[in-house]
């Protein structure tokens, strides 16, 4: 079995790793969702214990994993979705890390100044940073996407692969935070939705789409949906 590690009521870089687990029907525990759940600061006593930076953390047996690409990559390597070859598997590995990149740029539009501050102590300046991102930011990365989708509608090796899940998570993302930016630019990447659609349509993805494990956005995550930075 494994053990999830992250916290219990955002779905966060949590939640990319919950994807490939609920794909792959793996045994796994949700520890912070648990009954037993001990709170931040067990969070926090185990960071410094197992010396890693930040959750989410996996538990393997006696192996640790963090850094949310390198988790997606250990799990798809024993869930058949990461490539076997190196090359292929190393492009993989770097189209989630761009990803992992863009997840940062989004959740920096409510929260510009410090994550440490309210969004309301910060409203002024993610007004004005919403623009760049909704006209400027986004596009350049749907475009980028969009362009190595063209092919076979798959990022590497003809097959599904872990990088997959994470625009899945992307766009579901988007879709919420940012709904009528997202209704506009989507027409233009049929690729990106296509492969939205297909992971959806996976039998452990919908299952756990439509189940209470999935917890819902909110505005305490990663994506927040402010109507006033959707203009």
């Amino acid at each position: 079995m494994y053990e999830l590690h992250y916290w219990p009521t955002i779905q966060g870089r949590g939640e990319f790793v919950r994807l490939i687990l609920e794909d792959a029907g793996a045994d796994y525990t949700d520890v912070m969702r648990g009954p037993d759940a001990e709170g931040r600061e067990a969070m926090l006593a185990l960071l410094e214990q197992t010396g890693h930076f930040a959750p989410p953390l996996l538990k393997d047996g006696d192996r640790w994993v963090s850094q949310t690409p390198l988790i997606l990559d250990y799990l798809g390597a024993r869930h058949g979705l990461t490539p076997n070859d190196e090359d292929e598997r190393r492009e993989a590995l770097r189209l989630t890390m761009l990803l992992a990149d863009f997840l940062i740029e989004a959740h920096d539009v409510h929260h510009p100044l410090a994550k440490e501050f309210f969004y309301e102590d910060q409203r002024d300046e993610a007004l004005r940073r919403a623009p760049s991102f909704r006209d400027t930011r986004i596009p350049k990365f749907y475009v980028y996407f969009e362009r190595l989708l063209a092919g076979d509608g798959h990022f590497v090796g003809g097959t599904t692969c872990h990088t997959e899940f994470s625009l899945f998570q992307i766009v579901e993302g988007m879709r919420y935070a940012f709904p009528n930016t997202m209704a506009r630019l989507e027409p233009d990447y049929p690729n990106v939705t296509a492969l939205r659609d297909r992971i959806a349509a996976r039998p452990g993805v919908a299952a756990y789409l439509a189940s209470e494990r999935r917890i819902p956005f909110n505005e305490h995550g990663i994506f927040r949906h402010y109507p006033e930075l959707d203009a």
